[in-house]
């Protein structure tokens, strides 16, 4: 994956998590850590009241970084430590298993303590002390990093008992996962972590800040997002919500994948610059000459976006009064609420491009392999509706396409959304609503193929 130095200002990258990661002379190791500064942040977090952190949090406008992007001073403040007796928990969310998602590994095996820093001024600010980050299984070496580096926190004080002598107790553990997509949600990553099969929880009344770890109040985070406390910190969340735009504060960790000349992971301060920007000057056009057809903007299980199409997008005025304008694809700001006005969302943060060559019902299938398989099975809606829609994509692709095939494809999605304990019913069942949708045509063709073939005069 190669780093870009654009030309132009504007579209230069704004590091802040990712301030170090590619220096030819930064490495993982604690010392190389603290000539950089590292740690500071905890002394001064160590030295204000945990609620004054939280404050500072839920003013930076700091939102999740994992998918769903709420904010995150909010989820911290749903722990009422005034009448909590219970130990209260945090949880790194590390199993990035999203397809077309990179940018979490970036930190764990480039800058582990940034994020065991993060992690630590977060137990303190939601007085945690225990925490646990939850790495996908495939990312053994990850764990091993993470490994060392927690070992040199704690010979240097930074965890275990007596943090600093602030009286501040904290150690922090790495769990495995065993590859499971479905422990990217944090009820299902939960139950992995208490030993049991990862079956997601019904909300309400499992909310983790309420009934999470040992039905104990928990704070789940992803990594990008902990990684931004310590910096909030450092300048203050009046001063971090200036960067990017209202209500998508900070810098973003976008990763480009697929049909682009140049992929890789780009920091970007929220709303900054545009999809089109990022795909053509960033990441230097699509490849081989070719024309764009369609973008996932937000991982896997975002809803597509067709080239060439308009997107009527409501948003505030200067003025703050709603307005419709409308917008070509190219044109969307990389944002969150942009995203989900143009009828996807910004989710994992990961961009996947496809060129026109692609053919979508290929395409799809792939995707719903994945999702297929990757189902808990808890819920019969989508245990059985996610292998449903793969098969019927299985016969499309190999020519043995039906006419009902495109509309049974999308009632089965909709008999999938909506109904299911988690978001995974979402996950699996978006891809095709919004492929179906956009490109009709394609999966039209693949119907009548067979059909075409069996009206044919026999020779």
């Amino acid at each position: 994956m190669t780093k870009v130095g654009a030309a132009n200002d504007r579209l230069a990258e704004h590091r802040i998590i990712l301030r170090f990661v590619d220096e030819p002379d930064y490495t993982t190791d604690i010392d190389c850590y603290l000539r950089h500064g590292g740690y500071e942040q905890l002394r001064k977090a160590l030295s204000m009241d945990p609620a004054a952190i939280v404050a500072e949090v839920k003013a930076s406008g700091l939102r999740g970084r994992g998918g769903a992007g709420f904010p995150t001073g909010t989820k911290w403040g749903f722990i009422d430590h005034a009448k909590n007796r219970k130990p209260v928990y945090l949880l790194c969310n590390a199993d990035e298993s999203e397809p077309g998602t990179f940018k979490d590994r970036q930190i764990l095996y480039k800058d582990p303590h940034q994020l065991l820093e993060g992690m630590i001024i977060s137990s303190y600010a939601n007085r945690a002390h225990l925490a646990y980050i939850y790495i996908r299984g495939e990312m053994a070496h990850g764990a091993q990093i993470l490994e060392r580096a927690l070992a040199e926190a704690r010979a240097k004080n930074f965890l275990g008992a007596n943090i600093l002598g602030t009286g501040y107790d904290l150690d922090i553990f790495v769990f495995r996962g065993a590859g499971a997509y479905i422990c990217g949600e944090e009820t299902g990553l939960i139950e992995s972590l208490e030993g049991k099969r990862a079956y997601p929880r019904i909300k309400p009344p499992y909310f983790p800040a309420v009934l999470g770890l040992y039905l104990c109040p928990t704070i789940v985070n992803n990594v990008e997002t902990l990684c931004n406390v310590k910096h909030i910190v450092e300048m203050g969340g009046a001063a971090y919500s200036k960067i990017g735009t209202p209500n998508n504060t900070g810098t973003r960790i976008w990763c480009v994948s697929g049909d682009v000349r140049r992929p890789g992971y780009f920091e970007y301060d929220g709303g900054a610059i545009t999809l089109g920007e990022l795909l053509y000057e960033v990441c230097g056009g699509i490849r081989d000459g070719n024309r764009l057809k369609a973008v996932i903007p937000g991982g896997s299980s975002a809803k597509v976006l067709r080239a060439g199409e308009i997107y009527p997008i409501r948003r505030k005025n200067s003025e703050g009064r709603l307005e419709e304008i409308e917008m070509k694809l190219e044109d969307l700001p990389l944002d969150f609420d942009t995203i989900a006005a143009s009828g996807s969302m910004s989710g994992s943060g990961g961009i996947i491009v496809m060129d026109h060559t692609r053919d979508m019902v290929e395409c799809l299938n792939n995707l719903s392999a994945f999702y297929a398989h990757e189902s808990c099975g808890q819920c019969t809606p989508c245990r059985e509706g996610a292998l449903w829609m793969h098969k019927i994509l299985d016969r499309m692709r190999e020519g043995e396409g039906r006419p009902e095939d495109p509309q049974q494809l999308l009632d089965l999605a909709d008999q999938i959304a909506g109904r299911t304990i988690c978001a995974f019913g979402e996950a699996c069942s978006w891809p095709v609503e919004s492929f179906v949708a956009k490109f009709r045509e394609e999966f039209e063709a693949k119907a009548a193929a067979k059909e075409h073939e069996r009206l044919q005069p026999a020779c």
